[in-house]
């Protein structure tokens, strides 16, 4: 298995026998509950929609999955979503397949996708690797497997020695322990299941990665294994083990 960071996104190209584009929190409609709470943006919908096509374009994928939160409105449907959802999706299926694995917000998302698009909940298997949005415990089948979920949102915050900071979204790589997960005991030999947390594609969202994994809020957070864990930018900088992020934040709280 490869894979390929895309910083334009951010999104990954997972590659095994088929090249498959991954694209994680979406949260079209966003604009709609800010402008609720006195926040008041316009619509950027189609430039996120764009900037996917951006990704299509630049890694010639087989297919696009979808990791969840492709809406941001719970527990209804907003009049902008009923608006935009239906082109974009429209859009995605005229350049190749897509498969979504539904997250916490999308709730009635199914009536704009195909029988074959969407997927189960808890998580599928495509091309050998587990994919679901991680709110919920996965499904067994992707035990042993590397996962790649989304609803974490993970940011990173990075300073030098003069102050000159940047927040930015990240990918946490984990071990995962299964029997926290349910799964079971790990056979001999086989190696355990690990995660891969990638950042939302919206580039409103965002959530601390220390937080993430101090004060975890999903199976997935609450089960991986911290001394097993590491830290990458969106073009796949390697920023080093979640410990060496922690202790950094740590002395700058000071």
């Amino acid at each position: 298995m490869k894979l390929e960071f895309l910083p334009s996104g951010p999104a990954l190209l997972v590659e095994n026998t088929r090249r498959v584009l991954v694209v994680a929190d979406l949260h079209l409609g966003i604009e709609t509950d800010l402008a609720r709470h006195g926040l008041h943006f316009k619509s950027r919908s189609n430039e996120r929609k764009e900037r996917v096509v951006a990704c299509i374009h630049e890694s010639d994928p087989d297919c696009l999955v979808l990791l969840g939160d492709i809406k941001h409105s719970i527990p209804v449907t907003s009049r902008q979503e009923y608006r935009e959802i239906p082109g974009i999706f429209e859009k995605f299926r005229s350049l190749l397949p897509i498969r979504v694995l539904p997250g916490n917000h999308d709730v009635g998302l199914e009536r704009f996708l195909a029988e074959d698009e969407i997927m189960q909940k808890d998580g599928a298997v495509i091309d050998g690797c587990g994919y679901l949005h991680g709110h919920t415990y996965p499904n067994p089948s992707l035990s042993g497997r590397f996962i790649l979920c989304g609803h974490h949102h993970p940011v990173v915050r990075i300073s030098d020695e003069v102050g000159c900071a940047l927040k930015s979204p990240a990918y946490l790589l984990a071990d995962l322990d299964e029997k926290c997960l349910n799964f079971g005991k790990t056979p001999d030999g086989g190696r355990a299941a690990r995660v891969l947390f990638v950042p939302a594609f919206n580039e409103l969202s965002g959530y601390d990665i220390t937080r993430t994994v101090n004060e975890p809020f999903s199976p997935l957070s609450r089960c991986i294994k911290r001394d097993q864990s590491e830290v990458f930018l969106p073009d796949g900088t390697y920023l080093g083990p979640l410990a060496s992020v922690e202790d950094y934040e740590g002395d700058q709280s000071a």
